[in-house]
Formats: C-alpha cells, sequence, structure tokens
C-alpha cells in the first residue's frame, strides 16, 4: 500500500474556482515535495488523500478532477451520501473519524481503509462484519493516543503491544500501522515529541515481525504541521485549511 497524504477537508469559504483548487492542491504537493527530499525521502512515498467531510459532492468531484485520489470522511451518514454519488471506484476511501462499534458493518461496505481502530470490542466487530459481508480483509491502522486528551479516542501505548498481537489474530483485518491525534499547539515544534513518540512505537512493532514485510505507515500530521511530521516520518498527512482556506466560524 503507498504511503498516504490525507487532506482534511474543513468548513471553509467556497472555493472560487476549480483552477483555484488545483493551486492549492500543487502547492500542497510541492512542499510535500520539498520537505520529503531534505529529509532524504522520496515524494512518492507520499499520496495525498483528500478528506471530504463537510464538503458537498461538487466539490469533491472538482478535487477529484485535479488529480486527487484518496479522500477521507469523518462520519458514517456523510459517507453513505456522498460515496455512492462520486463512485467507490473513483477513488480510495478512508475513514479517519471515530467510529462506534454499531456502525462497523457500514464502514465496512463503504470504505478501503479504517484509520481509527482503537477498541477490542471494535477489531472483533470490523472482523465479523468483513466475513457477513464476505469481504476477504479490511487494512486498518490503530490509533494511539499519546496525550491523554478526554476528547480523543485511541490506545494507550503501554497497551499497544498486545491490542496488535489481538488484531493480527482477525483473520479479515489487516494490520498497517499507527494514527494519533496529537494536542494542537500554536508552535509547532511543541507537536514534534508526540510525532517522534509514534514513529517510536511503529518502529519497535516493526521489529517484532507485527507488519510482515512492510514497514508500517504513520498517520499524523495536518494543515499547521504537516512538515514537522513528515520530517518524523509521517506517512499518512491529514491537511484541511491549506487546500479549502480558513474554517467559517
Amino acid at each position: 500500500m503507498p504511503f498516504s497524504f490525507i487532506v482534511e477537508f474543513l468548513m471553509t469559504e467556497p472555493i472560487a474556482t476549480a483552477a483555484n483548487l488545483r493551486d492549492r492542491l500543487d502547492e500542497v504537493r510541492e512542499k510535500i515535495a520539498i520537505v520529503a527530499r531534505r529529509c532524504g525521502r522520496e515524494p512518492k512515498e507520499i499520496t495525498l488523500v483528500a478528506v471530504s467531510k463537510t464538503h458537498p459532492v461538487a466539490v469533491v468531484r472538482e478535487a477529484l478532477a485535479a488529480g486527487a485520489t484518496d479522500f477521507g470522511e469523518n462520519r458514517i451518514q456523510e459517507a453513505e451520501t456522498k460515496i455512492p454519488a462520486l463512485g467507490d471506484q473513483a477513488a480510495r476511501w478512508h475513514l479517519i473519524g471515530h467510529l462506534q462499534a454499531n456502525k462497523a458493518r457500514r464502514a465496512v461496505r463503504l470504505f478501503d481503509i479504517v484509520h481509527t481502530l482503537d477498541s477490542i470490542s471494535l477489531a472483533h466487530r470490523l472482523d465479523r462484519s468483513c466475513a457477513e459481508e464476505d469481504r476477504a480483509e479490511l487494512p486498518v491502522l490503530i490509533q494511539v493516543d499519546l496525550a491523554g486528551e478526554e476528547t480523543k479516542s485511541g490506545v494507550a501505548a503501554t497497551d499497544l503491544a498486545e491490542f496488535v498481537r489481538t488484531v493480527n489474530e482477525c483473520s479479515r483485518l489487516r494490520f498497517q500501522g499507527l494514527m494519533t491525534l496529537p494536542p494542537f499547539f500554536e508552535d509547532i515544534e511543541q507537536v514534534r515529541p508526540f510525532f517522534r513518540r509514534l514513529r517510536e512505537l511503529r518502529d519497535e512493532l516493526q521489529a517484532t515481525g507485527s507488519f510482515g514485510e512492510h514497514k508500517g505507515e504513520l498517520s499524523m500530521g495536518m494543515s499547521h504541521d504537516f512538515e514537522v511530521a513528515i520530517e518524523e516520518g509521517a506517512t499518512i498527512v491529514r491537511v484541511g485549511t491549506a487546500i479549502f482556506g480558513e474554517r467559517i466560524p
């Protein structure tokens, strides 16, 4: 699976033209390439994934036309109207929002990959849903809680190794990597330790063979800090305002 760069769509002022959207996408891609080369990485390791939450089908269609190939959604209900309208084969669809266990089967039907696996019960529910939907496999990332924020989900780092063993015992889940949502800091250097810690956890898992022959994905970084995230090894970076402008209050 190629490394991914997730663009998170926020509530924004309308983009005036498709050309404007294309220019913004190109600008982000150029920044990715610059940072990647500066770190001795190949830009092709990072794939742009547009997270289309809150945006209408027309805007997502413009992003498709502008060259975006991967999209992410936060909510099942929104995805159920958007993905069929665009076509599930038009792009790869990523679930990046919290998933309730009772919506697991709907997620299995809609998404190519789930980034927010955060409980054993959800892992078992997804695994059963894959069997019920006759889906051979579902790639998943484990969301890791590195800051202990009450408003965010995730597996504690101390519980991660055991959690990974459980996921790898699921017959239809394919463990692809780790994801985190660190606290927001105006000073982006304050978030660097969280990104670095996630990379260290990934490397520890890789050393034990948890990813098989693969290195393991790292989903971390958004508009204001994706450059730091890439410097720390991010393979999936979630960005929104850099593409679609500032959020409307």
